[in-house]
């Protein structure tokens, strides 16, 4: 029991040994190598960077193609001054739109523009190919089935009360 009346676990308590150690390395790394050769593809096969195409992704999944800037920052979490200094870049290239929010004087809706959408669209079939390339390519249907059941356990424990709620709509 710790001074402050909490149980703790032995998992809790010991360090992570070079073994695990290692492992979140490579994962890092890993993850970091096919975000930088992907990235690079991307710019190469379509002109958008990485961070362009996440925020016409956000904006292709939303309800009319548009959505107010803080729910885009929300959605793709980044802070909102990152956002707007990004959305001004995009703006110029004739990417997106912004506009008064029609609700609120405050706020801005994003609506992407008929040359973001030709964008878009056409990066979306060689990034799916550079991503079947380079990640799943290299994993075998049981790798694959495994790295779900890891990513899952990793999302119940990152977010418990979203991991409950699953569990009971599924009556578990």
């Amino acid at each position: 029991m710790r001074d402050d009346g909490r149980v703790t676990s032995a998992a809790t308590r010991r360090r992570m040994s070079a073994g695990e150690l290692a492992i979140w390395r490579a994962l890092v790394d890993t993850t970091a190598e096919l975000r930088r050769i992907l990235g690079a593809q991307l710019l190469r096969d379509s002109g958008l960077s990485p961070a362009d195409y996440h925020v016409l992704l956000a904006l292709s999944e939303a309800n009319g193609g548009r959505l107010r800037s803080s729910e885009l920052a929300a959605e793709i979490d980044w802070e909102r001054s990152r956002l707007s200094h990004h959305l001004g870049r995009m703006e110029r290239r004739g990417l997106i739109r912004r506009d008064d929010c029609s609700t609120d004087n405050r706020g801005a809706e994003v609506s992407l523009t008929e040359d973001g959408t030709r964008m878009f669209r056409g990066a979306t079939a060689p990034h799916a190919r550079a991503v079947k390339r380079h990640f799943a390519d290299a994993l075998t249907p049981e790798q694959f089935e495994a790295l779900d059941d890891i990513l899952r356990t990793l999302q119940n424990h990152l977010h418990p009360e979203q991991a409950a709620i699953t569990r009971e709509d599924l009556h578990v």
